[in-house]
């Protein structure tokens, strides 16, 4: 059994209901946060998704400026949001994390993916092979170097690559503790499945809000609509 603790990596300032919700809510904008989770269980700490990359994020957000022709759509991290000083809230490290796992890949979850370094980093393996071979060179939804971008692509595939687990669409990464491909927002896009004393925590990007799931609203921007 584990513990789990949700901590707040930054905030976008405004996203466009039809985003959020599939062909609904247009018009309507809504700020949406970005998280991490830190499971914590025999003798392990593990940690889904790293945080903003704060050297790249002036390009990012002039980029969705200029897509959203507004001001307000920036992704903000506090002071106390960077990645190192969330985790210090719940007493954890970057040097205690033994795993890291990232989805989908976007800058927002892999951004600090550099700041582990002991940690086994697990990352989906087909969401590898379509970054590394993808269908199509250019993608509307996935820009490229606002995925991995190329200092962090660097990293892994040099420095860390010893580290680098790519995880298959179904396995389990610790007793208890386990992951399996979703799709749906990225290729890339898993889901983490926690067995705690309360019951199963399930954390993924395949949903934002409590109604994605609760009210069968999915997303309404997706990799593809083969999922």
């Amino acid at each position: 059994q584990y513990q789990v603790d949700v901590i707040k990596t930054g905030t976008f300032g405004a996203v466009p209901g039809p985003e959020l919700f599939w062909m609904s809510h247009w018009g309507e904008w809504r700020p949406l946060d970005t998280l991490a989770v830190v499971i914590r269980g025999g003798g392990k700490t593990v940690l889904v998704n790293t945080g903003a990359p704060l050297d790249l994020l002036p390009t990012m957000n002039a980029s969705w400026r200029k897509i959203f022709g507004r001001d307000d759509v920036d992704l903000t991290v506090k002071e106390d949001e960077k990645i190192e000083n969330a985790l210090a809230k719940v007493g954890v490290k970057p040097a205690d994390v033994d795993v890291v796992i990232v989805t989908p890949f976007q800058a927002y979850a892999i951004g600090g993916v550099d700041k582990f370094p002991k940690a086994r980093l697990c990352l989906s393996r087909r969401g590898w092979i379509d970054f590394h071979a993808p269908k199509r060179n250019e993608h509307p939804h996935d820009f490229r170097p606002f995925c991995i971008p190329e200092r962090l692509l660097l990293h892994l595939v040099t420095t860390a690559w010893p580290r680098v687990h790519l995880m298959q669409d179904v396995e389990e990464i610790l007793p208890g503790l386990s992951v399996f491909w979703t799709g749906t927002h990225h290729r890339s896009s898993m889901a983490v499945k926690v067995h705690t004393a309360k019951g199963n925590v399930i954390a993924s990007d395949c949903f934002f809000l409590y109604e994605n799931v609760e009210k069968m609203q999915p997303l309404g921007i997706n990799e593809s609509l083969e999922e």
